[in-house]
């Protein structure tokens, strides 16, 4: 089949009109044509106006995990997420955690970064020193372009030069730094930087180019820490030393190989970006700024840590930047994000990331135990078994039939699953 994908005033139509003419083009069937259209109407015409050319909506898992407890407070977590073992796995390791007396939680102020590029400098450096001996004119100018967060605590905090004098293009940075309260801040930010523009350029002498926020929000840092006690680890055959010190190991590995440190991290923000997509913020910013920070010195590091205490206990410990709203963008528009974060019971932006980092070190320790006692796979596959007896047509007590099946022969596959189904179905 073959169409073009031009399509003028194709973002003039509504979401229905453009639905069709998409099934149309590609030749969509009946089925796959209803699916489009069982969308709720408010809920497509709230998704038209956040986005462009919007034809549906999609659906993902809302699950709870539970058994998390944050300085002194228990806590149920929303997290939107389709992978299977992600929501058990953190609930197990928060039961774990819980009885060292949970997690404790702690964050920075919120301060962003807001970048300005100026380029054809003459001087660089008494450039930069005009800038900084100007600093108080320009947080004021910037203050002024919003009142509203500056009288909330907010607004312009402190004015930085950073300069490149090597490469192909010599410039200086200017760093707007940023106090967003409780947005993520990317859109007042960005709104100072461009006003502070003919500002920067008469004291540079130079030319302004991108004025842009950075998601490298090391300003803006949560951190969390948990003692495990050694007792809880005695599993698998372990003794509570051995269960340490296995734990110990396989971070040991992420922390000597940025091959096997990419996997530790992902399984850390599988947790803390299902809570960033049901609380309705920017889970690809999230994810920029922390592995960013992962490689900040150079070379590509694990974000979490795990010891052993003076006890013999695991200690683990996060440090990520969380650059996440509780007002503004998706967290108020999406009513399934404000009932997110009333689950959550947060007061503050910072709270918010508080949790999430909890959340990102309890899943490090949900997936180094699997990983260290038990072979990740006998817990996943178990849970991957119902996706795959879905996939292939399963329905009620079939899903669980075809899974348990699966699961106790270890073949977790769409080809012997469809034979399971089909024994059944004759049964």
């Amino acid at each position: 089949m073959t169409y073009s994908s031009r399509l003028p005033g194709f973002f003039q139509l509504p979401p229905q009109e453009r639905a069709q003419r998409v099934a149309d083009l590609v030749g969509l069937s009946d089925e796959e044509r209803a699916l489009l259209a069982g969308a709720h109407a408010d809920d497509l015409a709230r998704s038209d106006r956040m986005i462009e050319n919007v034809i549906g909506t999609y659906a993902m898992p809302l699950a709870v995990a539970t058994n998390m407890q944050v300085n002194g407070r228990d806590v149920l977590v929303p997290m939107a997420i389709e992978e299977p073992s992600v929501v058990a796995g953190l609930s197990y390791a928060a039961r774990m955690a819980r009885n060292g007396g949970g997690f404790v939680a702690m964050t920075d102020e919120p301060l962003m970064i807001g970048q300005i590029q100026v380029l054809d400098v003459p001087d660089l450096h008494a450039a930069r020193l005009r800038i900084l001996a100007a600093h108080q004119r320009l947080l004021e100018h910037a203050n002024a372009q919003d009142p509203v967060i500056v009288s909330l605590g907010g607004g312009a905090r402190e004015i930085e030069v950073r300069l490149f004098e090597r490469g192909p293009v010599p410039m200086l940075v200017v760093h707007l730094i940023y106090d967003a309260r409780d947005a993520m801040g990317a859109n007042t930010i960005n709104t100072a930087a461009e006003a502070l523009t003919p500002l920067i350029e008469e004291l540079s002498g130079g030319r302004v180019g991108l004025r842009i926020l950075s998601n490298l929000a090391d300003r803006r840092l949560a951190r969390a820490t948990c003692v495990v006690p050694k007792q809880i680890l005695a599993q698998e055959g372990c003794t509570p030393e051995e269960g340490v010190a296995r734990i110990l190991e396989a971070y040991a590995f992420a922390a000597a190989d940025p091959y096997r440190a990419a996997t530790h991290n992902k399984g850390v923000m599988n947790g803390i970006d299902a809570v960033v997509i049901a609380t309705g913020n920017d889970w690809r910013a999230i994810e920029a700024g922390v592995h960013a920070y992962a490689a900040r010195n150079g070379d590509y590091r694990p974000v979490t840590a795990w010891e052993r205490s003076a006890e013999g206990d695991l200690v683990g410990t996060i440090e990520i930047p969380l650059a996440v709203g509780t007002v503004g963008g998706a967290t108020r528009v999406h009513p399934m994000a404000r009932l997110a974060l009333k689950i959550l019971g947060v007061q503050s932006a910072r709270d918010l990331a508080g949790i999430m980092a909890a959340v990102g070190l309890a899943q490090n320790l949900a997936a180094l135990r699997a990983l260290a006692m038990e072979g990740i796979q006998r817990g996943h596959m178990k849970l991957h078994a119902r996706q795959v007896a879905i996939s292939v047509g399963a329905e009620g007590d079939q899903v669980d039939a075809v899974a348990a099946r699966l699961a106790a022969e270890g073949v977790v596959r769409p080809d012997r699953a469809e034979a399971i189904l089909h024994e059944l179905r004759e049964a």
